[in-house]
């Protein structure tokens, strides 16, 4: 189950790759483009629904933290969770993820370590770096284990996904797919399927930083690119803030699907 990049997808995230499924776009509700901003949130996650019976409660938080580090955004992502088996058995998952990403779109690092109760179940380390914005390049990993993995044409880190999205929405697109990659797992780049359900003009928000802001819902959906399916490992769907803080999350993780809402939001200021 992927738990990850829910954000930083999410911040939680196109290239040249973005390919249209409508023509004539509406007219943009903002002239001008909102920068992405840096900011810390934290969620609450309850079980929406469950499959197959094996889920029969879930519940935890989620942390994330987009930091403007000048020369790149360095994010991290938290996310604590415990599930209960229709033994009545409670598990606990947690999962850290820590990024870096050059404000150019051309080079990444990564951290991700996922946890079941207390063994550390997968761990990816490493590097990224394309030869222009939206590949081709290549992800270098130290963890699990040296390797290199080639990264095609139109591949995106994830802050540069979420700026795509929401450029997209603004020009009246409502599908994009492109490949994305996030370092959650050892195996390169994956497909990302994004339908752009609607845009919103600003509407009240308890959060200062959102109230004067459009707002998009999309419906993502992951791929792995070699596994010659259609099923997605994993789908989430949010409402994007223009200056990229997400919200309303809905996480399909296959057998059982969790909201997330947003209980705390705090600007950050540059770290430079």
């Amino acid at each position: 189950m992927r738990f990850l990049a829910v954000l930083a997808v999410l911040c939680l995230a196109a290239p040249a790759a973005i390919r249209p499924a409508v023509a004539a776009p509406p007219a943009p509700l903002a002239a001008e483009v909102t920068p992405m901003a840096a900011h810390r949130a934290l969620y609450t996650l309850t079980l929406a629904s469950s499959r197959g019976g094996d889920v029969v409660a879930a519940r935890g938080t989620m942390g994330y933290e987009v930091v403007d580090a000048c020369d790149g955004w360095a994010t991290r992502q938290r996310l604590e969770m415990t599930i209960t088996n229709a033994e009545g058995q409670d598990i606990q998952m947690t999962s850290d993820y820590a990024t870096w990403e050059s404000k150019d779109g051309t080079k990444f690092r990564f951290h991700m370590k996922q946890m079941t109760d207390t063994a550390v179940t997968t761990q990816t380390d490493g590097e990224a770096t394309l030869q222009r914005p939206g590949g081709p390049g290549e992800a270098r990993y130290t963890a699990p284990r040296e390797q290199t993995k080639e990264l095609p044409a139109g591949t995106l880190f994830p802050m540069k996904h979420t700026e795509a999205i929401l450029a997209g929405a603004r020009d009246g697109k409502k599908f994009l797919a492109l490949p994305l990659f996030d370092g959650t797992d050892d195996g390169g780049a994956q497909d990302s399927s994004v339908v752009i359900i609607d845009r919103k003009p600003p509407t009240d928000s308890k959060f200062p930083m959102l109230s004067t802001l459009p707002s998009t819902r999309v419906r993502l959906a992951f791929f792995d690119r070699q596994g010659g399916n259609g099923t997605p490992t994993y789908e989430v769907g949010m409402r994007y803030w223009e200056n990229g803080v997400a919200d309303n999350l809905q996480m399909d993780f296959g057998d059982f699907v969790m909201d997330g809402k947003m209980s705390e939001l705090k600007p950050l200021p540059k770290r430079c």
